[in-house]
């Protein structure tokens, strides 16, 4: 073995200490991603909820790796996102937004956290309203919740990514909604938030991807999101656009005196995993950032949007293939949904949510500790998975 190999082999999930990260890094985000949820409430400003997702992960991270002698990167994976009704994801505005939630609103809400570079990113959708969800918001959500308990069981060792697209679409269709396009889950790996094995959510002539086989000891993000509009979204305003990763392949001498001071600004502490504009100096952010773009310094996370009337719902979640079958390790449990479709007379779907989850080993080795909530009720809709 190269030492190449060596080196690769440890930062996998044969390493315990490697899992323990993940795990460390999916708690709190599962954590981060209740506090938010506790806070929706009407009126409340969504740059604030956003900023109490990010300082949370933040002070918990932070908190953890602080005497030992090499020093451990971590912190946000992705900042804190809360997309509302028809729009898509990636919404985390600027301080100076005074954008609030109102009473019936969509929430999406999305956010990652890292431990060593190990990254658990985590996506619910939650209606602001009391009592169950019902109607066609509730046929979104069911929709997506379906996909992704669909998904959880087709990602797995022996099986392709194009098996998992097809899936996902079969089921969104059973509830008369789409899968949104350009969509990606990706493979994860250390510092790494988009890996080069994908998932692709819609497949059609323009967006190809290279088939792929699931391994044991990968680590994905499965990410769906479903519509009941017609699941191409569009860009209104680049202005919104406030999430950027850095391109770290690419090279350019940058003209203005703003965007070199935002580019060293930015590559001094946030050299890779993606960024909020509002955690920069934000007068010269908004000008600087514009030609790093430009130069394809930086990858812009642009925000997106259905049509007005539109619902969206988005359900992500982390899944390590362990030896002894998947853990989904970051989830949140759903409100109670009375959708009008129903997947009574799908057999397909109905088969595939029946795999299991888990795979019973015999004999020897570690008996692995069954995560709680990773059963799904076999009814008419996966239920919510507990978090």
């Amino acid at each position: 073995m190269s030492d190449d190999e060596r080196e690769e082999k440890e930062f996998d999930l044969t390493s315990p200490e490697v899992v323990t990260k993940y795990k460390s890094a999916a708690e709190i985000v599962n954590k981060a991603l209740q506090l938010v949820l506790s806070k929706c409430k009407p009126k409340a400003k969504i740059v604030d909820l956003c900023e109490k997702g990010d300082a949370y992960i933040k002070e918990q991270t932070g908190n953890m790796y602080k005497n030992v002698k090499k020093k451990i990167e971590r912190g946000v994976a992705f900042p804190t996102c809360i997309s509302v009704n028809n729009t898509v994801c990636h919404f985390s505005p600027l301080s100076s937004d005074e954008t609030v939630l109102e009473e019936g609103d969509m929430l999406k809400i999305d956010m990652g956290c890292h431990i060593d570079g190990f990254i658990a990113v985590v996506g619910h959708t939650h209606a602001l309203h009391e009592g169950p969800v019902t109607g066609r918001a509730a046929d979104v959500v069911a929709a997506a919740n379906t996909a992704a308990e669909v998904a959880l069981r087709l990602v797995r060792p022996g099986k392709k990514n194009s098996d998992v697209t097809e899936a996902i679409q079969k089921v969104a269709a059973a509830y008369d909604c789409k899968i949104v396009e350009g969509v990606l889950s990706h493979q994860m790996k250390q510092f790494v938030i988009d890996g080069n094995k994908v998932v692709l959510s819609v497949s059609n002539p323009d967006t190809r991807v290279d088939e792929a086989e699931f391994e044991e000891n990968e680590v994905y993000c499965i990410d769906i999101v479903t519509s009941t509009g017609d699941g191409k979204p569009k860009l209104l305003d680049e202005k919104q656009t406030t999430i950027y990763k850095r391109a770290v392949d690419k090279s350019y001498n940058l003209k203005m005196k703003a965007s070199r001071f935002i580019f060293s600004e930015i590559s001094q502490k946030f050299p890779i995993m993606p960024f909020t504009a509002r955690d920069l100096e934000e007068k010269r952010a908004r000008l600087g950032l514009v030609e790093c773009v430009n130069h394809e310094l930086l990858q812009p996370y642009p925000v997106l949007h259905e049509k007005p009337g539109d619902l969206v719902a988005h359900i992500k979640f982390t899944v390590l293939l362990m030896p002894n079958g998947s853990d989904r390790v970051t989830s949140h449990a759903l409100q109670e949904l009375k959708p009008t479709k129903t997947i009574e007379d799908e057999p397909e779907i109905k088969a595939w949510l029946a795999l299991p989850v888990k795979t019973k080993k015999k004999g020897g080795g570690k008996k692995k500790k069954g995560k709680k909530g990773n059963k799904v009720e076999e009814s008419s809709q996966a239920e919510p998975m507990e978090g």
